[in-house]
């Protein structure tokens, strides 16, 4: 598998080159391409390689943004096509383009979100405008929010995300997101699985900073259909992580007469790209099945000496009465780029319906 930074290959640009050539006749393939190529190209990473392109696809397009987000549109009518949107990530100087060339043109641009996104996501795009010009450019995606295309949709809540991962975050909506509840009362019911996995990350992110508004909508919306109550599981998986008494009690998560026994570690000391290996069991001892969210939690050793909790989830399901159900584990101490591992003492304790265990303590070395 290539670096990503490789999607900018000079077969790509020959092809796109070709596709605009064939809509713009001014356009002047072989000056683009070598245009591209000055200076450090190679040396350059994924993300400074799509701004370059955005630069450089500026300097041949009209000055007028009406007239080069209209030609944009031809553009991408082209590539569809001749059938080249493959992956297309490549594509997303396009809405990069409207984002460094179009703020200072609400009407334009934000019509240009709507075309382009439809061939390729705007969400890094829209949120300089959100900043700029906060409930104008809301409203707008409220209009969004109910476009009959699920990528223009979906834009309005991915887009409106106060955290959204990758992007410059949205200080005055983590600090208040009651202008973008319209936007997710919208779509709460969508038709597009891929819409509605948008709003139950927006909902996640509200979570991190106004958890209460987040437990107010999962009762409000609860029953409404089978989808709408899988946004709010999903939109509220860092408060069950977090064993938030509120949501607990919206699923009927409760950890009584649910008994713990055998909880042991199997392997006391666990070598860096070892796996962590434990077991224990657990019986239900009410007289009726109960549901049980099982989840385990890792306090890893940090670089100061202190212990990190991280929760990883293991099943959620109903368990019968008086039923002995034995559970073993693996926990991957492998290196990843995503954590960093420090060797001493690390602790691991089992979460039974948001009620944790005591710990056992194991060693890295």
């Amino acid at each position: 598998m290539g670096l990503i930074k490789d999607i900018y290959s000079v077969a790509f640009y020959e092809k796109f080159s070709q596709a605009v050539a064939e809509v713009h006749p001014a356009f002047d393939k072989q000056k683009f391409i070598a245009t591209i190529y000055e200076g450090d190209f190679a040396q350059k990473e994924w993300k400074e390689r799509m701004k370059h392109t955005t630069i450089v696809f500026h300097q041949f397009m009209p000055e007028n943004l009406a007239e080069a987000v209209a030609l944009i549109d031809k553009i991408i009518e082209n590539l569809k096509k001749n059938k080249f949107t493959d992956g297309n990530l490549a594509f997303i100087f396009f809405a990069d383009y409207i984002e460094v060339y179009g703020l200072e043109d609400f009407e334009t641009s934000t019509k240009a979100f709507v075309s382009i996104t439809q061939f390729i996501s705007c969400e890094f795009a829209v949120r300089p405008f959100i900043l700029k010009y906060k409930e104008k450019m809301i409203a707008e995606m409220v209009k969004w929010s109910l476009h009959e295309n699920h990528h223009v949709r979906r834009l309005a809540s991915e887009g409106s995300r106060s955290r959204l991962p990758w992007a410059m975050a949205i200080p005055f909506l983590k600090k208040d997101p009651v202008s973008i509840l319209p936007i997710l009362e919208n779509l709460k019911n969508d038709s597009s699985e891929y819409v509605r996995r948008s709003v139950a990350n927006n909902l996640n992110d509200i979570v991190k900073d106004n958890p209460q508004i987040v437990l107010e909508i999962a009762n409000k919306w609860k029953g409404i259909s089978k989808e709408t109550d899988g946004i709010i599981k999903h939109g509220c998986r860092t408060l069950l992580k977090q064993g938030h008494p509120e949501i607990l009690s919206h699923y009927s998560l409760e950890s009584t007469n649910i008994e713990l026994t055998g909880f042991e570690i199997k392997t006391p000391v666990v070598k860096i790209g070892d796996y962590l290996q434990f077991q224990f069991h657990l019986k239900n001892n009410n007289k009726a099945p109960k549901t049980v969210r099982l989840e385990y939690a890792v306090h890893y050793k940090k670089a100061k000496g202190h212990l990190a909790k991280k929760v990883f989830k293991i099943s959620e399901k109903i368990y019968p009465p008086e039923e002995l159900i034995k559970v073993e584990r693996n926990q991957s101490f492998k290196i990843i780029t995503t954590r960093v591992f420090h060797i001493g003492v690390h602790e691991l304790s089992i979460i039974i319906n948001g009620t944790e265990s005591e710990t056992l303590s194991f060693e890295l070395v």
